[in-house]
């Protein structure tokens, strides 16, 4: 089973991001919406940074 981590939890404006990594799809990051909506994409990044980055990012792009 393919465990998973979570690496940060950060509130901004009622959406919670999530960065997490997967051994099989590395790195990647979660919008949780105010209204419990999941939110993101399937990318890989190989750094907790650039997942954090590009959640950070969609947060500043309404999704």
């Amino acid at each position: 089973m393919d465990k998973t981590k979570i690496h940060q939890v950060v509130g901004i404006d009622g959406t919670t991001l999530i960065v997490f990594y997967t051994e099989a799809h590395c790195w990647q990051f979660r919008l949780i919406s105010p209204g419990g909506e999941v939110l993101g994409e399937r990318k890989i990044y190989y750094t907790a940074e650039a997942a954090l980055k590009a959640g950070l990012e969609w947060v500043a792009w309404g999704g």
